[in-house]
């Protein structure tokens, strides 16, 4: 099976298959030195792209190097990725044409305030690269934060400070 890498209109380069690969098959292996969450978070501090993937509990993260770092985000994928032994593997979950670009969901679950837009124009498309509980999580610190600094105020309106009284 060949891979190439070009210009994706999902984000800048893809990995497309030069023919068909059937469901349930190994693809890819996602490759590059390991390095702690801590090291990965320091040297990514101020980098706005990162090829990076958590293995095991997370605390471990490969940082990528090689073919399968181009395989973009969907939230319609084609593959989804295997902890094989220790080593990570992109595997096709339906049949995959020649010439289609290689796609599985990141499922992202760790990150700070980027809100991890996704750009993958599928119809179920969740508009954020984040797991579906990630963005509910999410969703419920955004609220309660809200409740937190919001208190009622008369004729509905809302203001950040104390109780208002009036007579």
């Amino acid at each position: 099976m060949g891979l190439i890498i070009r210009s994706s209109a999902i984000h800048a380069a893809g990995c497309y298959t030069t023919s068909r690969i059937r469901k349930g098959t190994q693809i890819v292996e996602y490759t590059g030195p390991r390095i702690s969450k801590e090291e990965a978070d320091e040297k990514y501090a101020d980098s706005p792209t990162t090829y990076l993937f958590g293995v095991g509990d997370g605390s471990t993260v490969i940082d990528g190097h090689g073919t399968a770092m181009f395989i973009n985000h969907s939230c319609n994928p084609n593959c989804e990725t295997e902890e094989i032994n220790g080593q990570v593997w992109i595997m096709a979950i339906r049949d995959v044409a020649p010439g289609e670009e290689l796609t599985y969901d990141y499922y992202l679950y760790d990150g700070d305030e980027d809100e991890a837009a996704c750009n993958c124009g599928a119809p179920n498309c969740r508009r954020s690269m984040y797991s579906p509980e990630e963005i509910r999580r999410r969703a419920r610190a955004a609220r309660k934060a809200t409740r937190a600094t919001q208190t009622r105020m008369p004729h509905g309106r809302r203001s950040s400070g104390g109780n208002r009284r009036t007579r």
